[in-house]
């Protein structure tokens, strides 16, 4: 399918940059809306202006502010990817009015955006597994590397209640609350995508959001890596490409899944450690020994997430194809070409 006009916002972070040259052939026109606050934003919009030419359009705005300008980005696109927001959970824990205002306030007003405007584009929101909370209900056990569920085979589905912990899992959750029932009220074809770890190209992780593109910088650049726990935790990492194909299927399926939650992760297949496993990884792609410092768990942290995805592969035929080592191996090779970046 052929859109006339993407909108991305966010567009000039990690998942909008990617998101960005992935719909580039099936966009005439994308435009990206962005306060370019985040690091790494102004190279990544040189690099899209590079390859874009007049087919890129930006628009220098923050969707806490609901502006004739937002409405108007809005009202000219056939198909919005919502990334926009604030990403990491001690910035909220350290600044939860600005957490609320990026996720909960940006999303409502992007959601009234569209309904004001009259249009009916395509309307995916990023999302987080954070939802779920810290899982405490769900029974785990350790092994020698890592924590595994005991009875969730496939790992957690949508059917897994809500419990946000943190200012972040709160804001995001409103945000995805509001979108999922924006569809149901007002009929907007709105999907809510609840994302696990992404990674890739073009992301300039840092401590608390990131964590393979900041373990893989910290080893590159010899600096110290902190270990918050026994680094067993276990998450499930989604190559950004296998991502950014997934929004193209769920906008394409629309039909199907107007209105819909997603678990959107690299599954049971692609899941790994924290440490006890990533670090194998590490070391063999930078050839060096990091300098680790373990420190105590953080609270609410997920002993561990795997998102169980079959809902996505029933509704538009998804599934990730990257494998973690195949797709950490493109990430570290982006991030020794870009080093001065870092």
């Amino acid at each position: 399918m052929r859109y006339h006009n993407i909108l991305i916002t966010g567009g000039a972070g990690f998942i909008g940059t990617n998101a960005a040259l992935h719909f580039q052939g099936l966009s005439e026109n994308i435009t990206i809306l962005d306060n370019f606050s985040r690091k790494g934003s102004k190279d990544n919009i040189l690099l899209l202006k590079e390859d874009f030419g007049d087919k890129l359009h930006i628009v220098l705005e923050d969707v806490r502010n609901y502006s004739s300008v937002l409405v108007k980005a809005v009202s000219e696109a056939d198909f919005v990817l919502h990334l926009a927001g604030q990403v990491a959970v001690t910035t909220s824990v350290l600044h939860p009015r600005e957490d609320f205002e990026s996720n909960a306030l940006g999303t409502f007003n992007m959601l009234e955006a569209v309904r004001e405007s009259g249009n009916n584009p395509v309307f995916i929101y990023s999302s987080t597994n954070k939802v779920y909370g810290n899982l405490e209900s769900i029974p785990v056990r350790e092994t020698e590397t890592r924590y595994e569920f005991e009875d969730a085979p496939f790992g957690i589905d949508e059917t897994q209640g809500v419990d946000f912990h943190s200012p972040y899992g709160c804001s995001k959750g409103t945000g995805d609350q509001y979108v999922h029932d924006y569809s149901k009220i007002f009929g907007l074809n709105t999907v809510v995508f609840r994302q696990s770890c992404i990674y890739g190209p073009h992301q300039f992780g840092i401590e608390d959001q990131g964590w393979l593109a900041w373990f893989f910088i910290s080893a590159l650049k010899e600096r110290p890596i902190t270990i918050y726990g026994n680094g067993k935790q276990v998450r499930d990492v989604l190559y950004i490409d296998d991502l950014v194909r997934a929004y193209e299927l769920a906008a394409l399926h629309i039909k199907k899944t107007k209105g819909q939650i997603y678990n959107i992760g690299g599954g049971v297949e692609n899941s790994i450690s924290v440490w006890q496993e990533f670090s194998a990884l590490v070391k063999e792609l930078s050839g060096k020994e990091p300098q680790v410092e373990y420190k105590e768990q953080r609270s609410g942290d997920q002993k561990i997430f795997i998102a169980d995805i079959r809902k996505a592969l029933k509704d538009f035929e998804w599934k990730p194809l990257v494998g973690v080592k195949e797709g950490c191996q493109k990430l570290y090779q982006w991030i020794c070409d870009n080093k001065e970046l870092f």
